[in-house]
C-alpha cells in the first residue's frame, strides 16, 4: 500500500473537528485539519451558550472557540486555511482535493457543520447583507432603537431574538405555529420580554424596500389574512442545511443531504467518519457534537492501527 501523506484528515474547524484533531493529536496520529476559513464554526457568532458544562456563567462563542484552539494547539494540532473540493473514497488511501493540491490519509472524518437555510421568498436574495441576516451577534448592532423583524421559533432564533432586544426597540417574531419549539427556559424569556412582540400562526411571504429592507410581507395561515410590516431590518433561523457539497455521492446520506454514520461514527465507507452538525442526528448541540467527535477519533485511531499491523 502507498504510504499516504497524513494517518488523518479531519474536514471543518468548528468545535467537532477541534475535538477530533485534540483527541487524535494526543494519540500521536499524523493528523492535519483543514477549514476553509477560521476555526469555530457556527459558535463564532453565538452570543451566549450556557449549556455547555463546565461554565456554569455561561460564555461567548468567540470565547469557548479560543479556549479549545489553544487546547489544540497545546497538542500540535496541525490546521491548514484551505476548501475542499471533492473526494475519492474509492480506494483504501483517501484522496482529498483542494483548492491547489491533492493530499492522502488512511482516514478521514467530517465535520463540516451545516449551515441556515432560507425560505425561497421573493426579495429574500435581492436584500441578504441589506437588511436580511441571519446572524443578530454580527449584525445587531446596526439596530439599535430600530424596529426589526425575527423569523423562526426554536432555540436559534428565540434566543437570536432575545440578543436583538440588547439593541432594537422593537422584535417582531414571526412564527408560523400558535407554540414555540424552543426550549422551555427560552420560551418563557422570551414570552416576559416586553420588547419581544410574537406573531402566532403567521409566515414570511416577502421582502421588500429600495436599497435596504423596509417591509416585510405577511400572512396568517389560519385567517389567510395578508399585510405589510414595516421594519428596518430582518433576521431569519429557519432550519439548516449540511455543508456537504463536496462530499457528492461518495458516502451515504439521508434525504435532508446529512451524513449517515452508526454508533462508532463511521460512515458508509470503511474508514470515513462524520461527527457534529453535519451528521444525521436528533439533536445538534455543542455537547454533543464534541462527543461524536471524541468518538469518531477513537473509531479513526483504531481502523488506522489494524491498518498498521
Amino acid at each position: 500500500m502507498v504510504k499516504p501523506d497524513y494517518d488523518l484528515v479531519i474536514i471543518g474547524g468548528g468545535p467537532a473537528g477541534m475535538t477530533a484533531g485534540i483527541n487524535a493529536a494526543r494519540a500521536r496520529l499524523n493528523v492535519i485539519l483543514i477549514e476553509k476559513l477560521v476555526p469555530g464554526g457556527q459558535i463564532l457568532v453565538t452570543d451566549w451558550i450556557e449549556n455547555y458544562p463546565g461554565f456554569p456563567e455561561g460564555l461567548t462563542g468567540a470565547d469557548l472557540v479560543q479556549k479549545i484552539h489553544q487546547q489544540a494547539e497545546r497538542f500540535g494540532l496541525k490546521i491548514e486555511n484551505s476548501e475542499v473540493t471533492a473526494l475519492d473514497l474509492s480506494k483504501p488511501v483517501k484522496k482529498i482535493a483542494l483548492g491547489d493540491k491533492t493530499i492522502t490519509s488512511h482516514a478521514l472524518i467530517i465535520t463540516t457543520g451545516a449551515s441556515p437555510s432560507k425560505l425561497g421568498v421573493p426579495g429574500e436574495d435581492k436584500f441578504y447583507g441589506k437588511g436580511l441576516s441571519t446572524c443578530a451577534t454580527c449584525d445587531g448592532p446596526f439596530y439599535k432603537d430600530r424596529t426589526v423583524a425575527a423569523v423562526g421559533g426554536g432555540d436559534t432564533a428565540v434566543q437570536e431574538s432575545l440578543y436583538l432586544t440588547k439593541f432594537a426597540k422593537k422584535v417582531y417574531l414571526i412564527h408560523r405555529r400558535d407554540e414555540l419549539r424552543a426550549t422551555g427556559i427560552l420560551r418563557e424569556r422570551v414570552l416576559a420580554n416586553d420588547k419581544i412582540e410574537i406573531l402566532w400562526d403567521t409566515v414570511l411571504t416577502g421582502i421588500t424596500g429600495f436599497f435596504n429592507v423596509e417591509k416585510v410581507g405577511l400572512k396568517n395561515v389560519k385567517t389567510g389574512e395578508k399585510k405589510d410590516l414595516a421594519v428596518d431590518g430582518c433576521f431569519m433561523w429557519v432550519g439548516i442545511n449540511p455543508n456537504t457539497r463536496f462530499v457528492k455521492d461518495t458516502v451515504q446520506t439521508d434525504k435532508g443531504g446529512f451524513i449517515i454514520a452508526d454508533a462508532k461514527m463511521e460512515t458508509s465507507v470503511p474508514g470515513v467518519y462524520a461527527a457534529g452538525d453535519v451528521r444525521n442526528t436528533p439533536l445538534r448541540q455543542i455537547a454533543t457534537s464534541v462527543g461524536d467527535a471524541a468518538i469518531a477519533a477513537f473509531s479513526a485511531e483504531h481502523y488506522i492501527s489494524g491498518i498498521k499491523e
